[in-house]
């Protein structure tokens, strides 16, 4: 097969200087069928393609390796086998010819497999103000020198193109919630539309066309913001691109190499700064002689007023256990003791757990994202422990206790008498009544004094709580006596002879 620069060169000898075949067929070493068939066709290039490829030690195996490549293609790409791979399997089942026939079968079968229809799609164009599009993705991050996988969510402005990202370990509804208001927060106002996938978090059940039944907290939270909420049709990502491609192209800038931090605020703080840098150094797709910052900031004026946080909490009724405890989030949380053994109304927010008992708050615990953890409130179990202080030297709840440092010394100093967990146990229920501060003062001056006894601190609060002497009352002088009274015993003597 001569090559295009010999084409070339016979076509100039014969066509522009007219020299004969022959002479051509000397001078370049060429066949004359070669020259014949430069001069006789208009091609600049010949290409040959074999027609039939003869596999004759292939053909018995060609259904077996069919049969992988099917069960394969349903595989992620990054976990089917190379040609190398599935060579080695047919070698170790018997298949003894070459490489090359294994390779070219398998590259042909993929190629075909990966033929589809080209869809044309309608450019989207949005009003300032008018939509933003909403989406997860899930990303690695280097967590207090850990690999963790985090949850990301992704908001853009689709009129600006302005991006928001933040991190959590979950993507349940509250945080859906959470990462609206705090997208909200960091734009300054809210669009009037939010085109959404069909998440579970927000979509209970798909109809025909654009119908939808969405989730009922999802929908207030809708409502609150004024948002008119659409789903994509399913499998249509094309209908919310433009945060389909922030995903791979922030993915990119933001988590590769894996970002290095010691907390998830640390991280949400940094990717707002970077959404910033990132508007500010990038043109608009649409308005080339600006950048996304400054479409952005003239969006800003067509949003919608902000309307405060929505309270987006997940609520579900449990029943507390005998030994306080509710379950939540794949975790068990403390609940005051008198709501032990009642159905209670457990909330979820993004941050923390709160427990209800009718309109009464019975916990408010720091949300765990871990499983399987136990978060105990020690002062939920105390009219428990009044009733039973032995509970106070073996009582889970109370096992690295940290209390104020004057309780700290004071429960360390009773711990050498006979009866100290019920002088310690006396101590802490007085802590409802007079307050936190006002029994650390107390521990304080007992142990001042040197007496670390429950009895003498409960005599200082108690002494603390009497009120102040009433101020003595000054007569005026209007109302002064001229002649002040005497006291005379003898009168009563008088009384008596006269009797």
């Amino acid at each position: 097969m001569i090559g295009v620069d010999m084409i070339g060169a016979i076509r100039r000898a014969y066509f522009e200087e007219h020299r004969p075949i022959k002479e051509i067929v000397r001078t370049l070493s060429v066949s004359r069928g070669t020259v014949r068939k430069v001069i006789r066709g208009h091609e600049t290039e010949f290409k040959y393609e074999r027609e039939i490829q003869p596999t004759p030690k292939l053909g018995e195996w060609v259904e077996v390796l069919t049969a992988i490549l099917e069960k394969e293609a349903k595989l992620p790409r990054r976990e089917r086998r190379s040609t190398q791979r599935l060579f080695e399997e047919l070698r170790g089942r018997g298949y003894d010819g070459a490489h090359d026939s294994v390779h070219r079968f398998v590259k042909a079968w993929r190629n075909e497999r990966a033929r589809v229809p080209a869809h044309a799609y309608v450019p989207m164009s949005f009003a300032p103000g008018e939509a933003y599009q909403f989406d997860w993705s899930h990303e690695v991050i280097t967590l207090q020198g850990l690999p963790v996988t985090v949850k990301a969510a992704h908001m853009k402005l689709s009129h600006s193109r302005m991006p928001f990202v933040r991190v959590y370990f979950r993507e349940t509804q509250e945080l859906v919630f959470d990462a609206h208001d705090k997208a909200f927060r960091f734009y300054g106002g809210v669009c009037r539309r939010g085109i959404y996938d069909n998440m579970k978090t927000a979509v209970e059940a798909i109809f025909i066309g654009k119908a939808r039944q969405y989730n009922r907290r999802f929908l207030q939270m809708c409502s609150h913001h004024l948002i008119e909420p659409v789903a994509c049709t399913p499998a249509s990502g094309w209908e919310k691109g433009q945060v389909e491609n922030q995903v791979g192209n922030l993915r990119d800038q933001l988590f590769r190499p894996k970002p290095r931090v010691k907390s998830l605020a640390e991280l949400n703080a940094w990717l707002e700064d970077q959404c910033i840098a990132y508007a500010k150094r990038n043109q608009h797709p649409e308005f080339k002689d600006r950048t996304i910052w400054e479409v952005y900031q003239e969006e800003r004026a067509s949003l919608m007023e902000l309307r405060g946080p929505f309270d987006g909490f997940v609520e579900k009724a449990v029943r507390a256990t005998t030994t306080c405890l509710i379950m939540a989030d794949h975790n068990r949380y403390s609940v005051d003791a008198r709501a032990a053994g009642r159905m209670v109304l457990v909330r979820t927010h993004a941050e923390h757990i709160v427990v209800l008992l009718g309109d009464e708050i019975v916990a408010d615990h720091p949300r765990n994202f871990r499983r399987d953890q136990i978060v105990y409130d020690p002062w939920h179990y105390l009219p428990v422990l009044m009733k039973k202080p032995g509970a106070l030297r073996n009582g889970a709840p109370f096992k690295d206790w940290a209390l104020p440092p004057a309780l700290s010394q004071v429960r360390a100093k009773l711990k050498s008498h006979a009866d100290g967990d019920r002088q310690f146990v006396k101590v802490l229920g007085a802590v409802p009544d007079y307050g936190l501060e006002a029994v650390e003062a107390a521990c304080d001056e007992a142990l001042l004094a040197g007496i670390a006894s429950g009895d003498v601190i409960l005599t200082v609060l108690a002494r603390r709580r009497q009120p102040a002497p009433p101020p003595s009352i000054t007569t005026p002088d209007a109302l002064r006596l001229k002649i002040e009274p005497l006291a005379d015993c003898g009168r009563y003597d008088s009384i008596r002879k006269i009797a």
